[in-house]
């Protein structure tokens, strides 16, 4: 048996500087993905975190500089839902220690749930001259409440 050889299909080539005869060529342009707006973090406020201590103290040099806070200054501290909030106050029955760190009163520790070794947000907002504290529970119920867990289902 032998088998028979195809010779192979090449089309003509085009002559130079000459046009075939066909319809021309209109390139689509492939669609371009959007690009989601990613949220940028205002001026008007400093980030970080913090682990609580068994006496309640959390520090974060970045955070009090952020403030200018010096020891001696007098801060008022309020707390609600798990936020705990310091303003410098010269009224103000907390005194901001040598080192820089903020020492969260033991019965506004109870009142946001904290622990010792808790982490917290610590968020400074200079402009108020003030800092916030979120607990991890708050920090997580917001983001929840923002973007649901992918994968989770939605309970009623």
């Amino acid at each position: 048996m032998t088998a028979q050889t195809i010779a192979p299909l090449i089309p003509p080539r085009a002559q130079p500087g000459g046009r075939e005869h066909s319809r021309p060529i209109v390139a689509r342009r492939l669609p371009v993905a959007a690009v989601p707006e990613v949220p940028v973090v205002p001026d008007d406020v400093v980030y970080g975190f913090g682990r609580m201590d068994e006496w309640g103290r959390v520090a974060d040099r970045a955070m009090i500089a952020a403030l200018g806070w010096q020891p001696g200054d007098r801060l008022t501290l309020t707390a609600a839902a798990g936020v705990v909030t310091a303003r410098r106050d010269p009224g103000g029955m907390v005194t901001m220690p040598a080192k820089p760190y903020l020492v969260i009163p033991a019965a506004l520790r109870r009142r946001c749930g904290l622990r010792p070794g808790d982490r917290l947000l610590l968020a400074a907002f200079p402009a108020r001259d003030a800092l916030a504290a979120y607990s991890f529970a708050v920090v997580d119920q917001a983001l929840r409440a923002h973007a649901p867990v992918p994968g989770e289902g939605r309970r009623a």
